[in-house]
C-alpha cells in the first residue's frame, strides 16, 4: 500500500488545554478511517491541521508528492454572488473531464443529494442545502485523500444512505469524523480514537473497534487499580517526616508525583446514570390531535392529522428535508399555530424540547452560570438534590470545563450543555429535534440508555438510523403533501418493508408485461442505436478499467492461494469483495454498450 501521509509527534493545545500530545500515525492508499473522540478533545482540529487549514504546535506531517486533498469543513464557504452550478464547476479539475461533461456531472451529483435547483444563488441557502452542496463540491474535486468533518449532519436519511453506499463502493482514501455508527460500521476499515491526549488505532470497522476498545478499557481499569494501590503505599512514605526520608533517592519522589498524575485518569465516561435522572409523573391523558391542518402557501405540511398519543410511547419522525418535521413538533407545543384543528394536551404533561436551534445564550456567559440561571437546586427522583456544578459533571463537564465561556465551546459541547438544560427540568414528554448532530459517540450511548429507561413519552426527529433503532417503538413517516403514515416498527424494519414492497412491485410489473409486441417495436429493439460520442469514450474507459481491476483481483487470488503469511488480511479480503462487486457492475455496463458497437 502506498503511504499518503505520515504524522509524527503532532501536538496541539489551546492555552493550557492540551488536545493531543506527540501523536503518530499514518494514512495509506485505500484506508477508510473513522476518527472517534469525545467532544472538545480535538477531532475537528486534527482534520483542519491535516488539511492545512490550521497549524500544529509541533510535529511533522509528510504528504506524498502531488497529493490532492479534499476537505469538507463543518462550516463550508462558497463564492458569493455565484450560482450553485458555477461554484461546483470550479471544483472539477480541468484535466479530468471535457467542459461539456462538467454540467452533467454536477447535475447528476446534486440530484443524488436532493438538490434540484443547480442555477440558484448560493447567497441564501439553508443549513441542509449548504452541507449537500459542499459535499458535492468536495466529491467532484476528485481528491486522492478525502477528509470529511461530520458529513452526515443536516442530511436526511435518503442522502445519508446514498453517501454511505457511494463511499463504501468507491476506491477512495478517506479520513472522517462522524457520529453515525451504521455509517462508520459499513464504510470504515480502520478506526482512530483520540483518548487521554493519545492515539489508539484499531484495524477494523466500528463493531471491531467497540469490542477491542472494551478490552482496552478493561485492561486500563485494572492497571489504574494497581496504580492507586501503589500510590497509597507511596503516600505513606511521603507523609513521614522529612528527616525520615532524607537522603532517599530523588527518583522515588518524582515517581510519586508521576503516579499521582496517572491516578487521575478516568476510563469510564458513563457519568450520566439513566436511573438517577427520572421524569416527573405523567398521567394517563397525554395528547390528542384532532383534524390538524397546516400549510405555508401551496406547501401542505399536515392535512387532517388525527392521533391519540399513549403513555410511555416513543415515536420517531422521518421524512425528507422540508416536509415539515420540525413544524410538526413546534405546533404540538404551541410554539407555532395550526391553520385548523385542535391539540388537546394532558394537564400533567411537561415538555422538554431539544431543538435544532439550540440554546440562545450570551457568548460571555459561563457554562455553570447557564445552568444556575435555570435552577440553583437540581432535584432528582424527588429526594436527591444536586448543585448545578454536581449536575454538570454528569454531562462530562469537569469543574474546569464549567468555568469556560459559552463562546469557547465546541459545537458538540454546546449540544451537550443544551441536553443538560433540557433534562434538568425533569420533563415527562421529551421532544428531540435532531439530537445526534454534533454529539460524540460516547454521549450518544449515554443518551440512548437514558431514553430506553425514560418513564415518559418521547418524540424524536433524527437521521441517525442507529439512534432510531435503539429508541423508538414506531415511526411517523412524513411523505410530503400533508401525508403521515404510522409504521409499527423501528427504522430498519421500515427499510426492510420498503425493499419488500419494491420487490413485489417489480415482480408484478414483470408479470404484467405483454408477451407479444408490435413488429415495429421488436425491430427497433433488435437494432439498438449506435454509440454516442460520450458512450464511446465510456466504453473505451470501461475496457481499460476492467482489465486493470481483473489483474488486481487475480493478484489477490494468487496471494490467498499461495499459503504465504499475509499482512492486513482483513483489508485485502475486503478489497477482494469490493473488486468483485465493482467488476460485476462494470462488466454489465460494458455488455450494454457492446450491443451498440
Amino acid at each position: 500500500m502506498k503511504p499518503y501521509l505520515q504524522v509524527e509527534d503532532l501536538t496541539k493545545s489551546y492555552g493550557d488545554r492540551m488536545l493531543f500530545d506527540s501523536i503518530t500515525f499514518g494514512v495509506n492508499e485505500g484506508d477508510k478511517i473513522g476518527v472517534i473522540a469525545k467532544n472538545g478533545t480535538g477531532k475537528s482540529t486534527l482534520l483542519r491541521i491535516l488539511s492545512g487549514e490550521e497549524a500544529p504546535d509541533s510535529g511533522n506531517i509528510t504528504y506524498r508528492n502531488d497529493l490532492r486533498v479534499g476537505f469538507l469543513q463543518q462550516n463550508p464557504v462558497f463564492i458569493q454572488g455565484m450560482t450553485i452550478m458555477e461554484n461546483l464547476i470550479t471544483a472539477i479539475p480541468e484535466h479530468d473531464h471535457e467542459e461539456w461533461d462538467k454540467e452533467d456531472r454536477v447535475k447528476q451529483m446534486l440530484s443524488q443529494l436532493g438538490i434540484d435547483n443547480p442555477h440558484a444563488s448560493v447567497d441564501h441557502l439553508s443549513g441542509g442545502q449548504i452541507k449537500r452542496i459542499a459535499l458535492a463540491q468536495v466529491l467532484l474535486s476528485s481528491p486522492d485523500l478525502l477528509i470529511l468533518d461530520e458529513p452526515t449532519n443536516h442530511l436526511d436519511i435518503a442522502a445519508v444512505e446514498w453517501l454511505e453506499n457511494y463511499l463504501s463502493r468507491q476506491r477512495i482514501t478517506l479520513l472522517m469524523v462522524t457520529h453515525d455508527r451504521y455509517f462508520l460500521d459499513r464504510v470504515c476499515n480502520k478506526i482512530i480514537e483520540i483518548d487521554l491526549k493519545k492515539i489508539f488505532t484499531y484495524e477494523g470497522n466500528f463493531d471491531y473497534y467497540l469490542r477491542k476498545r472494551a478490552e482496552r478499557i478493561e485492561a486500563l481499569t485494572g492497571e489504574l487499580a494497581k496504580i492507586k494501590n501503589t500510590l497509597r503505599k507511596e503516600q505513606e512514605w511521603m507523609r513521614r517526616q522529612p528527616q525520615a526520608r532524607a537522603g532517599k533517592a530523588k527518583y522515588r519522589i518524582d515517581a510519586f508525583y508521576d503516579l499521582k498524575e496517572r491516578s487521575k485518569a478516568r476510563y469510564d465516561e458513563k457519568n450520566i446514570n439513566p436511573n438517577e435522572i427520572k421524569s416527573s409523573y405523567i398521567g394517563s391523558k397525554i395528547f390528542e390531535a384532532e383534524g390538524i391542518c397546516k400549510k405555508f402557501g401551496d406547501k401542505v405540511i399536515l392535512d387532517d392529522f388525527t392521533y391519540t398519543f399513549a403513555r410511555y410511547e416513543k415515536v420517531g419522525i422521518v421524512g425528507g428535508n422540508g416536509v415539515g418535521k420540525s413544524t410538526f413538533v413546534k405546533m404540538l407545543q404551541g410554539l407555532l399555530k395550526q391553520d385548523s384543528g385542535e391539540w388537546n394536551v394532558g394537564e400533567t404533561v411537561r415538555f422538554g424540547y431539544y431543538s435544532q436551534e439550540g440554546l440562545q445564550l450570551s457568548a460571555d456567559k459561563k457554562v455553570i452560570d447557564a445552568i444556575t440561571d435555570i435552577t440553583e437546586d437540581v432535584v432528582v427522583n424527588g429526594t436527591t438534590h444536586y448543585t448545578p456544578m454536581q449536575f454538570l459533571t454528569k454531562f462530562l463537564f469537569s469543574p474546569a470545563d464549567q468555568q469556560k465561556y459559552i463562546s469557547t465551546l465546541s459545537g458538540g459541547e454546546m449540544r451537550r450543555l443544551h441536553l443538560a438544560a433540557v433534562l434538568i427540568t425533569q420533563p415527562n414528554f421529551l421532544i428531540l429535534d435532531e439530537p445526534t448532530n454534533d454529539l460524540d459517540i460516547m454521549t450518544l450511548g449515554i443518551l440512548e440508555e437514558y431514553l430506553q429507561n425514560f418513564k415518559g413519552c418521547v418524540i424524536v426527529i433524527s437521521h441517525d438510523r442507529f439512534f432510531l433503532d435503539s429508541i423508538v417503538d414506531h415511526l411517523f413517516v412524513m411523505e410530503g403533501n400533508g401525508v403521515i403514515k404510522d409504521f409499527p416498527g423501528n427504522y430498519t424494519d421500515y427499510r426492510n418493508y420498503l425493499k419488500e414492497q419494491r420487490s413485489l412491485q417489480n415482480q408484478t410489473q414483470e408479470t404484467a408485461k405483454p408477451n407479444q409486441q408490435p413488429a415495429s417495436k421488436r425491430e427497433s429493439q433488435q437494432r439498438p442505436a449506435k454509440l454516442t460520442y460520450k458512450e464511446k469514450k465510456e466504453f473505451e474507459a470501461l475496457t481499460a478499467e476492467i482489465d486493470s481491476l481483473t489483474a488486481e483481483k487475480n493478484e489477490l487470488e494468487q496471494l490467498f492461494n499461495s499459503g504465504a503469511e499475509i499482512n492486513d488480511v482483513a483489508a485485502k479480503a475486503a478489497r477482494y469483495s469490493e473488486l468483485k462487486e465493482i467488476l460485476d457492475e462494470k462488466e454489465m455496463r460494458w455488455l450494454e454498450l457492446s450491443e451498440k458497437v
